[in-house]
């Protein structure tokens, strides 16, 4: 799978950690953080921006609390996120709600529950049906 991911400095070593994990897992990493976003409203929405011209990707992004990156990228219009910190979370809201990006806090998530939240959010599906209804409302509110 196409995974975009961005950070701020301060996400950056937990972002570091995941591209490796990804790319061992065999995904194809884009990277918009090579060098850390001067803010997570430039990386967030620059990772939104690719994910709605590139519509089998998923995304992920990376600052201290996961909360800002998450406002940022729900600011583009058409796009669903969500602030994760556990892995149940992570599978939920892409099987139910659609999300197409999770942000992730270094301050707040662990390495290896990091590992987790990008593996479980990568392997879901979204279930569609009775769950189109929620995510249409979304798509109209932003």
């Amino acid at each position: 799978m196409r995974v975009v991911i961005g950070s701020d400095a301060a996400g950056m070593p937990l972002k570091e950690l995941i591209k490796e994990t990804l790319i061992e897992d065999g995904h194809e990493v884009v990277d918009l953080s090579v060098e850390p976003a001067a803010d997570f409203v430039d990386s967030a929405t620059a990772v939104a921006a690719d994910l709605m011209e590139n519509e089998g990707s998923q995304g992920l992004c990376f600052d201290a609390y996961g909360v800002g990156s998450y406002m940022a990228a729900t600011r583009v219009k058409g796009m669903v996120a969500a602030n994760i910190s556990d892995e149940r979370s992570a599978y939920m809201t892409r099987e139910h709600n659609n999300s197409r990006i999770v942000c992730l806090g270094s301050a707040v998530v662990g390495s290896e529950v990091a590992k987790k939240i990008a593996r479980e959010f990568l392997k879901a599906d979204y279930a569609a049906g009775r769950h189109q209804v929620r995510v249409d409302m979304l798509n109209k509110m932003a």
